[in-house]
């Protein structure tokens, strides 16, 4: 999915144009929070690259950190979210969740025929 910030902003990274044209921190959102979580364990869990180096990492501590707060969003919220924010919440909690047990599950394998 692309988006206007992608190709061709004036804008230095982790901003955008407001509706003037000015650089501002995009608008903060309940769903904008929770990718933002998302993004942060997917990219714990090595799938996501590091924009500068380029490289992935594993830290399933973090990862798990991540999945965490986002089960204690949906548990604390519980009936003060629109339909659209519960159901977002409730479908990147279970995609998450299956992505950690699927690379901790490949790391343990890992660890056991190498060792």
């Amino acid at each position: 999915m692309s988006s206007e910030y992608e190709e061709g902003c004036p804008c230095s990274d982790g901003k955008v144009p407001d509706q003037d044209g000015r650089c501002v921190m995009p608008e903060v959102t309940f769903m904008a929070f929770v990718m933002s979580l998302n993004t942060s364990a997917l990219f714990h869990l090595g799938e996501i690259a590091d924009p500068v180096t380029g490289e992935k990492m594993l830290d399933l501590s973090l990862a798990r950190h991540a999945i965490d707060t986002l089960a204690l969003l949906e548990n604390k919220t519980k009936g003060n979210l629109t339909d659209d924010e519960t159901e977002m919440l409730k479908n990147v909690l279970y995609d998450v969740k299956l992505r950690f047990v699927a690379v901790a599950k490949a790391k343990k394998e890992k660890a056991a025929t190498n060792g």
